[in-house]
């Protein structure tokens, strides 16, 4: 399979959630089964916080249903959460006291890098993603 990058893809995974309280607990749920199942245990950490911001924002800001997918592209796991609004991410300025506005803040620290992806119908992609450890061979 390859990406619309040009990257071969070795597996992807993808779920519809709708705009309710409970999905961003399923994106969580969602995310650590597919790091499972593919022997990724070190990242589920990382990839289940990030997917629960990523989620939490199309929840909040959105409003809409939202597709999560989780892909492993060229030596990276690729998180990304599509969702039907226009309007684009904004990093929050959150000061000591603030209880929110530190979602993408969380992203950028904990993902090898992330950004978004407008298209023309409307809807936009944030992503995330997080680098493979080299296999040791034994």
């Amino acid at each position: 399979m390859t990406s619309k990058h040009g990257h071969r893809t070795l597996w992807s995974h993808e779920i519809k959630l709708e705009a309710t309280p409970i999905s961003a607990s399923e994106a969580r749920a969602f995310v650590t089964q597919c790091l499972i199942e593919h022997r990724l245990l070190y990242l589920v950490d990382s990839v289940r916080l990030v997917a629960s911001e990523l989620a939490t924002n199309a929840l909040v800001h959105a409003q809409t249903a939202f597709t999560v997918t989780l892909s492993q592209p060229d030596g990276v796991v690729l998180l990304a959460v599509r969702d039907s609004s226009e309007a684009l991410p904004v990093p929050g300025a959150a000061r000591v006291m603030d209880t929110h506005g530190r979602g993408l803040e969380i992203v950028n620290l904990i993902s090898h890098g992330w950004g978004m992806d407008p298209d023309e119908g409307g809807h936009k992609a944030v992503w995330a993603s997080f680098a493979l450890r080299q296999r040791r061979e034994v």
